[in-house]
């Protein structure tokens, strides 16, 4: 028997479920040790007057069992803005129910809605799975590209080292 899918945008209510999946996706992806959010935070910076991101609720006969959480970035070369999918979880029981690929659909309608160039991602290298999911999706690998990041207490010390004269933006 085929389930109902369904997505909808999240809501504030569903602060505790986006949670829940965002520790169901870091137990999966073998980090846990580095999920550090704090909850009350978390939906400030979802739901409160400035939203930094976000998600939809992929849903089996109202039953939420998938999240993804994006947010817009802009691309200088194609002058429109992107759409960038931090994080998609389907819980293993509902995996191969077409959730995750309708939760994707949903992004890339709201990308060409929106007049985006592009919708992307990052996918961890021993995820073989995923890669070839987003392949058969008509994604590619972007090989040529590195990600990079500063954090913590070098996030730190690079803002507070450019003194008071570089003037700074809030």
């Amino acid at each position: 028997m085929t389930k109902a899918l369904s997505i909808r945008p999240a809501t504030s209510t569903d602060l505790p479920l986006i949670a829940a999946l965002i520790r169901a996706l870091a137990d999966y992806e073998e980090l846990a040790d580095e999920v550090r959010f704090d909850e009350a935070v978390l939906g400030e910076k979802l739901f409160g007057p400035r939203p930094y991101a976000e998600v939809l609720i992929g849903e089996l006969d109202g039953v939420p069992q998938g999240f993804a959480l994006f947010f817009h970035n802009f691309s200088t070369f194609e002058g429109k803005p992107g759409i960038y999918l931090e994080d998609l979880f389907v819980r293993p029981e509902a995996r191969g129910s077409g959730l995750g690929k309708a939760l994707l659909a949903e992004l890339a309608a709201l990308a060409l809605a929106r007049d985006c160039a592009r919708l992307e991602w990052s996918v961890l290298d021993w995820n073989a799975p995923a890669i070839g999911f987003y392949k058969k999706l008509g994604a590619r690998l972007m090989d040529e590209w590195t990600v990079m990041r500063v954090d913590g207490a070098d996030l730190a010390r690079l803002g507070s080292g450019l003194g008071s004269e570089a003037g700074r933006i809030a």
